[in-house]
């Protein structure tokens, strides 16, 4: 059972998705719910099964994730890199579909932090003249 456990990280602003692999049908559980249940209705399931489209292994595993930390979003984005690093622990020879469709790369863009004497990031306050 040990050997047909696949598992991997993915990441995304501050959400962190640990991300494990087995052979199945194709089931995704995020923290212990499906993905209707945990996300609502965004559209989730297109970007959660693109992985498992470009390297053909649809149906063929089950998903089981623990997400956690920034928003809905970026929980998604964080659970489709993990899973595609996933499927490169499967097969080696996934990454060449994955690579071109850009599931491998993490994001880099985060928050920019608050500047003192600012009143955020970029934003300064109001300039009074008295």
């Amino acid at each position: 059972m040990a050997q047909n456990r696949f598992y991997a990280t993915g990441k995304r602003k501050s959400a962190i998705a640990r991300v494990w692999l087995t052979p199945g049908v194709g089931k995704v559980t995020v923290n212990g719910m499906n993905t209707e249940g945990y996300f609502g209705n965004l559209p989730t399931v297109n970007k959660i099964n693109r992985p498992f489209a470009l390297t053909e292994n649809a149906e063929r595993y089950d998903v089981l994730a623990t997400l956690s930390g920034g928003g809905k979003s970026a929980q998604i984005d964080a659970l489709t890199h993990g899973i595609s690093r996933a499927l490169l622990e499967v097969d080696a020879e996934n990454r060449q579909a994955l690579k071109k469709a850009g599931l491998l790369t993490r994001d880099p863009r985060t928050k920019e932090r608050k500047k003192y004497g600012q009143k955020a990031a970029r934003a300064k306050f109001q300039f009074s003249k008295r």
